[in-house]
């Protein structure tokens, strides 16, 4: 176990050296997605645990993907659902046939322009592969997600978690956002 001067150390020595790591990260002791710190689309580092207390969905999204319309659907439940507790976070990426090539400002203009995306959107990472982001590493691992962990399949790979951070369901990417599998289930965990 790293010491918190260790850990210090360490933390400055990595943003000297170019690179920023959230504390989850540099600790290995994540037990949920609370213990993540991501970039937003913008840039701006945002702690997951703000979400603590919503039902959240976690998705990989691309711009250039035969799935690339259920933003469409994603948009429909957000806007359904985000009064009542409910968000959804996107993260693209860029794994898959190159679907998602373009800078985070590029990313957010054709969200905003195409599909009018409200929810919050991050910044790009690697959602599979030897660079894997440590919060995709988390999701897909066995010990650490051991109902819904495997690689992600595709774009639009999406987790559902509920108001305490706990996995409570993964659906393939080709289930469209607002198929009654996933609104029931949104539904029933607000309800809670």
């Amino acid at each position: 176990m790293m010491s918190k001067f260790g850990i210090l150390i360490l933390t400055v020595f990595i943003i000297l050296a170019g690179g920023i790591m959230n504390y989850a990260e540099v600790t290995e002791e994540v037990s949920s997605i609370y213990d993540f710190t991501m970039n937003d689309i913008d840039g701006n580092p945002v702690k997951l645990d703000k979400y603590r207390g919503k039902v959240v969905m976690i998705i990989n999204v691309a711009s250039k993907c035969g799935l690339t319309k259920q933003y469409i659907g994603l948009q429909e439940i957000y806007k359904n659902y985000m009064n009542n507790g409910f968000v959804i976070l996107g993260f693209p990426a860029n794994n898959f046939l190159r679907q998602e090539p373009g800078s985070d400002s590029e990313i957010k203009e054709f969200c905003s322009l195409n599909f009018g995306v409200k929810f919050p959107m991050f910044s790009k990472i690697s959602v599979k592969g030897k660079k894997i982001h440590p919060l995709y590493k988390f999701l897909t691992g066995k010990e650490t997600n051991p109902g819904f962990s495997g690689k992600i399949r595709w774009n639009f790979d999406k987790f559902l978690f509920n108001k305490k951070g706990k996995p409570i369901a993964r659906f393939h990417p080709k289930i469209k956002p607002l198929d009654t599998k996933i609104t029931e289930i949104i539904e029933a965990e607000l309800a809670k």
